[in-house]
């Protein structure tokens, strides 16, 4: 019978996770050690939770459906698609970087200005919209 003592355990990195905002560029978003130290990592960072943003607001005006033949099954697929951007937001957001949840806002007014706003939209749009059609649009609105 061996009496050696066991080997000892391998170091674990302890790891602190920010519990208020703070600015830099050195954080974690959504995956291990991205984007870490690098200046250029930070900038993608960024531009990802931006279009990420964007893109959540896009997914939310426009109807994808039109062109399935399963209406049902395309609407589930949209709001899922769009549920899923929103929680990779809210983690990305959770990193507490103020980088982050600057770059998802600017996304989201972006995405809202271009595409769900009465700034760029054709009014004829609006008033082309019987109200039996609005009762069965693919996503509730995300307005007040």
């Amino acid at each position: 019978m061996d009496m050696s003592p066991p080997p000892p355990m391998a170091p674990v990195k302890k790891h602190y996770t920010a519990m208020t905002f703070f600015w830099g560029r050195k954080s974690e978003v959504l995956f291990t050690n991205w984007p870490g130290d690098s200046r250029g990592m930070y900038a993608l960072a960024l531009i990802v939770v931006f279009l990420l943003a964007a893109g959540a607001e896009i997914i939310s005006t426009h109807r994808l459906d039109r062109l399935a033949h399963n209406k049902g099954l395309a609407q589930t697929a949209v709001h899922t698609l769009r549920v899923g951007l929103m929680y990779l937001l809210m983690l990305a957001v959770m990193s507490f970087n103020g980088g982050i949840f600057i770059a998802a806002c600017v996304g989201h007014a972006v995405g809202f200005l271009l595409f769900r706003s009465a700034i760029f939209s054709k009014p004829s749009e609006e008033l082309t919209i019987s109200r039996e059609e609005s009762k069965h649009c693919d996503l509730p609105s995300t307005s007040c």
